[in-house]
């Protein structure tokens, strides 16, 4: 049975990333940057680190015989390392891994790993943004009811939804560019950290070795690179999961047959249910909420790998080896998914319009109480009266304008012309149209767009 991260979810450009010959390619490359850098300062024969460039790669490197090699000795690293020494000639095998521990090797490989996925996903984001920031602007002057606790709250526009999710991905940008420069950390310190099988060349070696790979050394470490880094990359793929979350939530409670304001994108022959032929059901955006999570599950496991025993003891190994490619894999499929569902999201114009014209203008009691205040009237005052005229008029499914107009303390301050101008939903949204255009403005502004 085949793992459905691979199977389902897996993109082919996140794919070739953590595939296991990516993976091994990438222990190869470290091995041969080390040999390459100890050759520089004399420790290996510049032949021996010439032999092992050359070979270290998979058309040498047989998976079938790395395989071999770990069913006899357990242990996959050590694994790679004697099949890249077998194919190197001269003798010079000897030099593969020369005072290298394990995880000088798997941990830089991993470093370069989150670097190549960290840019994929970055990529994504911005595709999302740049699509986001397009509906926003569209959607500037759409007016439609804005809703807390379920309940019809203040008229908003759909600019404003657009741009509060812009804002939410352009903040994620900015902390994975920081995770980029603080985390994507590389080591080559030997068995506990100390560099002792390196002589005293061991701290320019390592830096020599990062350097070439591009990524930045850890200042110090132990048999590891310390997990607090790996904890941060976990964190990051769970906020921007969640962030994704919150939109596919949104999506689906507005796609809700009794709001119906918006809908995913369906396709001509895409089938809803089973059974029932006229189900349209927002599975894609449910997905995406199934899928956060089991992300934000494993922010637990990635704190619980901080605590290492010593210098290192093996209980984050086994559990690494899938959460880390899958937590990528998944991200990777949640983003693309949601620039698809942005991209072909319909809006039911009518429905927003008729949304936000369901409760004959209740809604707008906060303004009328606000004016009969500006006129005079005591705020609790005010409040009161507003209010049970609007839960009357809600009960008994009366016009709130004429329970309004009809009253006779409100007759003392407020004409009927004003009280219908008042009850006008679209005159009553602030700051929304400059709001949405300064995030746009700063957005843009921010990332050169």
């Amino acid at each position: 049975m085949s793992c459905p991260v691979y199977s389902r979810y897996a993109t082919e450009e996140m794919l070739s990333i953590f595939s296991d010959e990516a993976k091994i390619e990438r222990w190869l490359k470290v091995e041969a940057t080390l040999a390459k850098v100890q050759a520089e300062l004399g420790m290996i024969p510049k032949e021996a680190a010439e032999e092992i460039a050359k070979k270290a790669n998979l058309k040498y490197v047989k998976i079938e015989r790395i395989k071999e090699i770990e069913k006899e000795i357990d242990h996959d690293l050590l694994a790679v390392v004697n099949a890249l020494a077998e194919v190197c000639e001269k003798d010079f095998g000897r030099f593969v891994h020369k005072g290298a521990t394990s995880y000088d090797i798997e941990d830089t490989a991993w470093a370069l790993a989150f670097k190549d996925a960290l840019n994929l996903i970055k990529k994504r984001l911005q595709d999302l943004l740049a699509i986001l920031l397009r509906r926003a602007r569209e959607n500037i002057d759409l007016v439609c009811i804005g809703r807390t606790h379920g309940q019809h709250a203040l008229p908003t526009t759909y600019g404003m939804k657009f741009a509060l999710w812009s804002y939410d991905i352009f903040r994620i940008l900015q902390r994975l560019e920081f995770f980029l420069e603080l985390d994507v950390l590389g080591k080559m310190s030997g068995a506990v950290g100390t560099m002792a099988a390196f002589d005293e060349k061991g701290i320019e070696l390592q830096s020599k070795v990062m350097e070439l790979l591009g990524i930045k050394p850890a200042l110090i470490s132990n048999q590891v690179v310390q997990r607090d880094a790996f904890a941060d990359i976990i964190y990051l793929i769970a906020l921007t999961s969640s962030c994704l979350d919150k939109i596919a939530k949104e999506i689906r409670n507005l796609q809700r047959t009794e709001i119906s304001e918006i809908m995913e994108p369906f396709h001509s022959k895409q089938a809803g249910s089973s059974t029932m032929p006229h189900k349209r059901n927002p599975h894609r955006s449910e997905r995406i909420c199934s899928l956060a999570r089991y992300q934000r599950a494993l922010i637990q496991v990635a704190l619980e790998n901080i605590s290492l025993e010593h210098e290192r003891d093996l209980t984050n190994s086994a559990n690494e080896r899938i959460m880390l490619s899958h937590s990528f894999m998944l991200l990777d499929f949640m983003l693309k998914e949601m620039i698809e569902i942005i991209s072909g999201l319909e809006i039911n114009y009518i429905n927003v319009k008729k949304n936000l014209e369901l409760l004959n203008g209740i809604y707008m009691a906060e303004r009328v109480m606000l004016r009969l205040v500006e006129k005079g009237l005591a705020r609790n005052v005010a409040y009161n009266l507003v209010k049970d005229l609007a839960i009357k008029s809600y009960r008994e499914n009366l016009s709130f304008e004429e329970e309004l107009a009809n009253n006779e303390i409100i007759k003392n301050y407020l004409t009927k012309q004003e009280i219908k101008d008042l009850l006008n939903p679209y005159t009553y949204i602030g700051q929304a149209k400059k709001i949405v255009e300064n995030v746009i403005s700063e957005i843009e502004k921010n990332l050169k767009i």
